[in-house]
This record gives C-alpha cells, structure tokens and sequence, in this order.
C-alpha cells in the first residue's frame, strides 16, 4: 500500500482490550499514535446489530479486529456488518483480523448429513468483500484453503517458546512437551523442537465429543515437567484428566499452554482443582473476570505479535518472518520479566 495511506483499526466489540493492545503496540513501532477508528457498533430492541462508523474510510486500509468467540454469532454479524458499512463507505482493502477463529472446529464432514461450517464462514466473509484474513492458531491449517483471499494464520508457539525459556530457566532438561492427542502432535513438536525439548503423547479414545473413555500415555515422563500444548481449551475435562494421567504416570510437574482459553462451563473451577500447577492463554478471546482472578491461570499478550503482523502487511513486507522466535524476542523483550 502506498505510504501515504495509514493503516487503520476498527474494533467490534468481541475483544476491545486486544484491539485496544495493537493499537498500543502500533503507535509505539509508527512513533506516532494510531487509534481505533471511531463507529458505534450497537444493538437494536430486537437484537440485531447496527454499525456507523463516524470517521472518514474513503481510500484507506482498513483492519477489523473482532474475534468470532462466544457469543460467537452476535461476534461473526458485527464483523459481516462492519465489513459492508467498510466496503459501501470505499475503503480501500478491507483485513479482518480474527485472533479466534471460531467454527474452526467443524472444518470437515464427521458423519454423514453433517456441514462444514468453517468453509460456510469462509463464503460469507470473502461475500462481504474482506480481502484478507489475519488470524492465529487455526484448529486446522486447511482452513485457509476454503479462502480464496490470502489468509495469514500466526503461531502463538514463538510466544509460547519465550515464556517457557523464562519460567523454566536454567535448567531446562526435565522439561517435556506433550500432545493431548494424536491430532495435535505436529502442533506439539513444533513447540518441542523450538525448546530443543522431547515429545509425549496422551492418546484418548473419545465415544462422542467431549466424552473420552480411555487415555493411554506414549513416551516416560518419569520425573519430567510436562508441558501440555494445544490450540484451544473449552471444557477443560479432557485437558485436566491429561493433567491426572501424567502425575500418575510419574511426571513431577503440570503445566499447559493452550491458545484459545475458551473455558466454557465450569472449566476454570475444573482447572482451579486439578493437579496442573499452572495453565497459560492468550488474549486472543477477551478473559471474563474469573478467568483472569484464577490464580493458576496466566494470559500471555498477542497484541505485540498481531500489531507487527498488521504493519508487516500494511508495508507488504513478510508476516512469515513472525514464525520465528529471533524476530519475536525483540517485540516482546522486557515483557516476559514481569511475570
């Protein structure tokens, strides 16, 4: 985009204090302030949502920073509607910055006379005239192929290597990743061989979902300090048996790092209760008050990683270079001392 045009931040109303941390973030790295742009996005008697964006859009590059979380429709018809009160007031390009996905999770036909509601959402925000999307940890990387507009899916591991190095210097050789299933060993093992640590495995059979009947570890965690890692975290059942599984097995410590705290139900009350010493999220789905009080829970920012990944696209320079742990160590240096 021409350097005469500033990128500019619109925020629903899924996660104001991450929209809020990128624009932070932005005005720091531009060295001048960059602020949300001013609309009201509200509701009517009836519940359905209204947008005016009080701001001139003419010609810019315009970012919607709206995560589809619980209620993760109200969420997706703000972010549809802000896209065509965007596009119908001649926004130059239009980026929805989603840091949760949701419907992520029916990305395929499970049985038959099932939908596959993931690519369904890819219609209808490629219908509305986004032309990009910038989201992080996609519950399955294929999604990105039911766009047809470029899609720029971030890691949170980088984030997750850096607070790991911090919590568990110096002697990191009793550190051990582990996969919750067999699903997620590449997620896994990407965190693994970034922290030169080795690799477990709990493998659950599930009977329907959210229900498992057997859990089986694959690897000797005897002694070792286990690291949990997945994308997203709803009930925290399965997660917090994992947890009972490894200590039974030997393991010395718990921890986990899961992306996506969705931690519906009783699922901070669960974590609270179970053996996991510490279980560490991001902001990607803005945290309800129990979730932030709980005092084994500790939420890491994505601002700082999402505020680069716009700029980098905003100058149409690599988002890719992001993957890397070398290029995130400076944008979050000083963060992780604070904890």
């Amino acid at each position: 985009m021409s350097s005469t045009i500033e990128p500019k931040l619109i925020a629903g109303n899924a996660n104001l204090s991450l929209a809020k941390g990128i624009a932070r973030r932005m005005s720091i790295h531009r060295g001048r302030t960059v602020g949300l742009v001013d609309a009201r996005v509200e509701r009517f008697n009836d519940q359905e949502i209204f947008v005016e964006v009080f701001e001139n859009v003419r010609g810019e590059d315009m970012y919607i920073i709206q995560s589809t979380s619980n209620p993760a429709n109200d969420n997706l018809m703000e972010l549809l509607i802000m896209a065509d009160a965007l596009r119908r007031s001649s926004a130059a390009r239009i980026t929805a910055v989603i840091p949760y996905f949701g419907y992520a999770r029916q990305d395929r036909r499970s049985k038959a006379r099932t939908p596959i509601s993931a690519k369904l959402i890819a219609n209808m925000l490629v219908g509305t005239g986004i032309e990009r999307v910038l989201t992080m940890d996609l519950h399955a990387a294929q999604i990105q192929g039911f766009f047809d507009i470029p899609v720029d899916n971030l890691y949170a591991a980088p984030i997750f290597a850096l607070d790991i190095k911090h919590q568990f210097r110096p002697d990191m050789s009793d550190v051990m990743i582990v996969s919750p299933d067999v699903g997620g060993v590449a997620r896994a093992r990407e965190l693994a061989t970034r922290i030169n640590a080795p690799l477990a495995i709990v493998d659950k059979r599930r009977e329907k979902p959210g229900e498992v009947t057997d859990m089986t570890v694959i690897g000797d965690v005897t002694g070792k300090k286990c690291i949990i890692v997945d994308d997203i975290c709803d009930t925290a059942g399965t997660l917090c048996k994992a947890a009972e599984l490894l200590i039974d097995n030997g393991a010395s410590e718990v921890h986990s790092y899961i992306t996506h705290g969705v931690l519906s139900g009783a699922a901070v009350e669960r974590i609270t209760n179970s053996v996991m010493k510490s279980l560490v999220i991001t902001d990607t789905i803005e945290a309800p008050e129990a979730v932030r009080n709980a005092p084994n829970i500790r939420i890491l920012p994505t601002g700082p990683v999402f505020a680069q990944a716009i700029l980098n696209i905003w100058n149409g320079t690599s988002v890719s270079s992001l993957f890397e742990t070398d290029t995130l160590d400076p944008i979050y240096e000083g963060m992780f001392n604070s904890h």
